[in-house]
């Protein structure tokens, strides 16, 4: 564990005063953002290299489209 010294605004620790837990709550909602963060860092990167290959793709497709469709037509 690390103990740390934070400043929260009069309002947001006037909220908390009777939560019994304070460093477990401060926690939880600490772990939820940092997930939220690294979850919309991951979906920005996916995008990115989705566009990035997009045209390689397609082309791979339309060469399997062929194949595919060789005998139904």
């Amino acid at each position: 564990m690390k103990r740390l010294n934070i400043t929260i605004p009069n309002t947001l620790a006037e909220r908390m005063k009777d939560v019994p837990n304070k460093s477990g709550l401060i926690t939880e909602a600490l772990q939820e953002k940092l997930r939220r963060i690294e979850k919309e860092k991951l979906d920005r990167l996916l995008v990115e290299g989705y566009r990035a290959t997009r045209k390689e793709d397609k082309a791979m497709d339309e060469g399997w489209e062929k194949i595919t469709l060789e005998g139904w037509k």
